[in-house]
């Protein structure tokens, strides 16, 4: 690290949260803590050619966004929780980052300018994450058992005693469960507790997997059922990977999340996927079939379906849908939550490798109005590539298999914005609308949604 004297005027922030200034000789810094108007001293940690890193380590003209952080363990230093990188800037403003991180990446990677910006999806920025995977270590030299997030730039466990951005019913379990894990035999082989926190009457349940290394004693067994009595909470225990999760207890309640908007109950284990903030999920469906514009007339696919969390929507009012998802045992959940609903005549299922389809495959799985794509991080490049070389095939109409909607889900905007590209240059589609959804507040990840209009 080295310390210098010069004081930066900070510009713009980027996506990380790190404020972007020009120091003397006009090389690009980038600031954890700074924020735009603000004049700063840095601590240079990383130097490249092109560019430097570095900590804020003096502040003058403070700018009127900053805030202060609400999480005693938010900051800068070693040492502090990296589960949030954005708490000491204003919410609104956190909001503008991503969707201007959104609109750039659409016009610098793909070209492309939207017709319409979407307004964001915005919800409560704090008790938001009912999904989350806390590490457990025991560190002697700190007192004892550590849960929570890891330290920020490190793989070292946060000492935390409180989070704001999980429910209140889960932070408040933060000290005792460091308690209980301390008191087991297996403390040194417990690295993992994932939570899930689901709908139950109105009210949330809370389910806690821990992960294991070495069979459970007897005794801990135990620790852990009194523990699930005193607090309200459920166990399951994972032994080795995602298959082999099971409840501690085994007449226990259904873990579940509603649509209330479709009158839906949607079961799911809670290793499964399932978006980390209800809240704005339920938001990000309702819109997401509104741009759709389904009516009783039209088929519709659902590319990378999951669990059928816009499957079971649109078949409340489409004629008929198709999810497709590349593993079998989503599909064949999906198929029971579409019983469960009473959709299992209008949604069917199907198990494919999306990261694989060709053009033969669409036209195996025919023609559609509509098409609703909810990838994860790595995008829909064969999908979009596979739809843009059957439009550069010249078909005739009769023969174009091609939607005339697409509505695309996105948890990163890079990859986004590169099917994009392909959607508008090649396969002959209009941007006409995207906005952000705002899945995770003060963090860095960017959700959003986009819609297309075949030309």
């Amino acid at each position: 690290m080295t310390m210098s004297d010069e004081w930066l005027r900070v510009e713009s922030i980027d996506i990380e949260a790190q404020g972007v200034a020009h120091d003397s000789s006009g090389k690009v810094v980038f600031i954890d803590g700074a924020l735009p108007g603000e004049d700063v001293q840095v601590d240079i940690t990383r130097r490249k050619p092109q560019w430097e890193q570095g900590n804020l380590r003096a502040l003058r003209s403070e700018s009127a966004l900053r805030v202060r952080p609400r999480c005693p363990h938010f900051g800068l230093h070693a040492g502090s929780c990296g589960g949030c990188k954005m708490q000491h800037l204003d919410a609104a403003a956190q909001v503008a980052v991503k969707q201007r991180a959104l609109e750039d990446n659409l016009a610098h990677l793909a070209k492309v300018k939207p017709e319409r910006v979407l307004r964001p999806i915005e919800g409560p920025p704090w008790g938001y994450r009912y999904r989350a995977r806390l590490s457990v270590r025991h560190v002697p030299r700190k007192g004892g058992v550590l849960v929570g997030f890891h330290e920020r730039k490190s793989r070292y466990v946060a000492d935390m005693t409180e989070c704001h951005v999980l429910p209140p019913k889960v932070a408040a379990l933060l000290v005792p469960l460091r308690l209980l894990i301390g008191s087991m035999d297996q403390r040194d082989r417990l690295p993992q507790i994932e939570v899930a926190v689901g709908d139950l009457d109105g009210a949330p349940l809370v389910v806690l997997v821990l992960r294991h290394l070495e069979p459970l004693s007897a005794g801990d067994a135990q620790k852990l059922r009194a523990f699930g009595r005193e607090h309200a909470v459920h166990w399951w225990l994972q032994p080795k990977g995602p298959e082999t999760v099971h409840p501690l207890v085994e007449d226990g309640p259904e873990l579940a999340y509603s649509l209330r908007e479709f009158d839906l109950r949607m079961p799911f284990r809670p290793t499964d996927f399932t978006q980390v903030n209800p809240m704005i999920n339920a938001a990000l469906v309702g819109r997401a079939l509104r741009l759709l514009e389904v009516s009783p007339a039209h088929r519709v696919i659902d590319w990378f379906c999951g669990l059928g969390n816009f499957t079971l929507p649109i078949a409340r009012t489409a004629h008929a849908v198709l999810g497709i998802e590349g593993s079998d045992v989503l599909v064949q959940r999906s198929r029971e939550n579409a019983a469960r609903n009473g959709l299992a005549e209008r949604a069917q299922f199907v198990a494919r490798n999306l990261f694989e389809i060709t053009v033969n495959d669409l036209q195996d799985y025919g023609s559609a109005e509509r098409w609703l794509v909810d990838p994860p991080r790595e995008g829909a490049f064969a999908l979009v590539k596979a739809l843009a070389e059957h439009r550069q095939a010249g078909v005739g109409a009769a023969d174009d298999i091609s939607p005339q909607r697409i509505v695309y889900v996105s948890c990163n905007p890079a990859t986004l914005a590169r099917d994009a590209g392909l959607l508008v240059h090649q396969a002959g589609y209009r941007c006409v609308a995207a906005g952000v959804v705002n899945m995770f507040p003060h963090t860095a990840h960017v959700e959003s949604i986009a819609v297309f209009d075949r030309g």
